[in-house]
């Protein structure tokens, strides 16, 4: 746990008190993902200035501030009453005040509350602040060893939790050969471990308790999945991200002719991406996963003339 004493706050005053925090503007402020000395300095001097602290759970915000040493008015805003809790917030905001918003763990407004308070406190002609800090996602991506110089990722969030429609997302993600995140609650992984195992031999990390006492981080075969947490009780335990990796290329995959390539080109011209793959895959025989990862690549840079 961080120190209490004054000694931590005067530290994030000196080191983010230069630049200017307005006031009547909302602060979305990133907390820690399980480690309480994830905190950002800047965090830290936007809560000691904030007027009002709205949040997710007061009870566990309130904790989470005192162990930084820190006491203020609470303003509970959640899924539950987010529209009319936001009102609340764009009134203090307009009489001036600094309002900070923080959700239970990481960054509000990703998976979590937060996306219609900003928009609201944006629709009232206010400024919306952000104060980045600890990530499931970006922490879990780093150690991946995803390599071959592509970035590119899909951030999924959590999928369905009815059955039928979290397997109609699998499905989806088995067409898509990109990277992709997935977030999942301790009492629905062992679901999706047994729904994402249809996709065989494709490469996943397991990403459980980021940044706690009993973080642990796996990789394997998707269709290893369920043998995996079958295997130890513990591992089902916590929350859970999880990366899907690149759908490998197929060897008869990798060249396509020089004609298909034109005639993918001149489709993307014309139409969406989707509708552009489909149509090509119909008329020249390519498969659709390869031409899909084409079609991002050429969007994104354009072949030349």
């Amino acid at each position: 746990m961080p120190p209490t004493s004054p000694s931590l706050l005067a530290a994030a005053r000196e080191l983010a008190g230069s630049q200017h925090y307005p006031q009547g503007t909302l602060y979305m402020v990133a907390t820690p993902i399980g480690n309480l000395a994830d905190i950002g300095l800047r965090a830290l001097h936007v809560l000691d200035l904030a007027d009002t602290v709205a949040c997710e759970d007061t009870r566990h915000t309130a904790a989470l501030l005192q162990a930084y040493g820190l006491h203020k008015p609470l303003l509970a805003l959640h899924e539950h009453n987010e529209a009319q809790a936001a009102q609340t917030v764009v009134q203090r905001l307009q009489a001036g005040g600094r309002v900070a918003y923080v959700s239970d763990a990481g960054t509000p407004g990703v998976s979590d509350p937060g996306a219609r308070l900003c928009a609201a406190v944006a629709a009232a002609g206010l400024r919306c602040v952000p104060l980045p800090g600890a990530s499931s996602v970006t922490a879990l991506l780093s150690v991946a060893g995803l390599g071959g110089g592509d970035s590119r990722f899909v951030f999924a969030g959590f999928l369905p939790p009815k059955s039928t429609e979290r397997r109609q997302a699998v499905q989806a993600l088995a067409a898509d050969p990109r990277t992709t995140v997935l977030l999942e609650a301790p009492h629905r992984i062992v679901a999706l471990a047994a729904d994402l195992a249809v996709l065989g031999e494709r490469a996943v990390t397991v990403g459980r308790e980021l940044t706690k006492q009993f973080e642990q981080v796996a990789q394997m075969p998707a269709s290893a999945l369920p043998a995996w947490f079958d295997a130890d009780p513990n591992r089902q335990r916590g929350e859970f991200a999880l990366i899907l990796h690149p759908a490998p290329t197929r060897a008869d995959d990798d060249t396509l002719d020089a004609a298909t390539l034109k005639t993918l080109d001149r489709l993307l011209a014309e139409l969406p991406v989707k509708t552009a793959v489909k149509v090509c895959a119909d008329i020249t025989g390519a498969p659709r996963n390869r031409l899909y990862d084409l079609a991002l690549q050429r969007r994104a840079a354009p072949a030349a003339d």
